[in-house]
């Protein structure tokens, strides 16, 4: 093989990464898988896909090598191929908020023109946490709960918010966490509680900011007060990766 030739094969393989990203669902869907390995029925109703397209758009992102699957009896699940492109995906992500205007100008006029408070930075959260100032809340749902959140937060995906707001006690302040910077659900969260008289905030990053961190992680269950006293629980501590 010529050099130029050599040159030509190496970088068309580098393009399968950037053809695989070329769609903004692909994306999203990846974002999503950052969270917890998802079904393709799950993964076409969180974002507002048809299943077909949904399975395209998976097709494509397997065929880069960017995720894996394993079958569970008649479903087949989908997570990110490794922990390297977890890293990518944020850093991805970041690159573009910084270079692109328009990105942070969306953030800015969504997130930020919304909600008067500023938000909580994870070292400011870590600290809060230690000294038992708040309580903290996991509003992604359940499954990406289990999948992996901020040790002591409490369950509270934010489709239940409305029938368990009573479960949150009124004489801490409240911080809500979800996906990440660009998630919404935070933002509905301390919005529908404040109208509610509760001190509340939200944090401006999610559990991949806090895992890269090198933060520990919890996986498994923890209610909020007045759930199950049955709740599992199980603790892992990971480091960065």
């Amino acid at each position: 093989m010529l050099p130029r030739e050599f040159k030509d094969a190496l970088y068309a393989q580098f393009a399968r990464i950037g053809q695989a990203l070329s769609s903004p669902k692909r994306i999203e869907l990846l974002d999503l898988l950052t969270q917890g390995e998802r079904t393709v029925e799950t993964l076409a109703e969180q974002t507002a896909t048809p299943i077909k397209n949904t399975s395209a758009h998976l097709r494509a992102l397997r065929q880069a090598r960017l995720v894996e699957t394993r079958r569970d009896g008649t479903y087949i699940y989908y997570r990110p191929a490794d922990h390297d492109v977890v890293h990518f995906v944020r850093g991805f992500q970041e690159l573009g908020h910084r270079r692109l205007a328009e990105i942070a100008q969306m953030a800015r006029s969504y997130m930020d023109e919304r909600d008067a408070f500023e938000p909580v930075t994870l070292a400011e959260l870590r600290k809060l946490m230690r000294n038992d100032q708040v309580t903290v809340i996991d509003v992604r749902p359940r499954e990406e709960f289990q999948a992996g959140h901020i040790p002591g937060a409490l369950s509270v995906p934010l489709r239940e918010l409305t029938r368990r707001v009573n479960e949150l006690p009124r004489h801490k302040e409240v911080i809500a966490y979800c996906r990440g910077a660009y998630c919404v659900y935070a933002l509905e969260a301390v919005t529908f509680l404040r109208d509610r008289g509760f001190r509340a905030r939200r944090a401006d990053r999610g559990v991949p900011e806090w895992r890269r961190s090198g933060y520990p992680i919890t996986l498994g269950s923890n209610l909020a007060p007045g759930g199950s006293r049955g709740a599992r629980r199980r603790t892992k501590r990971l480091s960065r990766r």
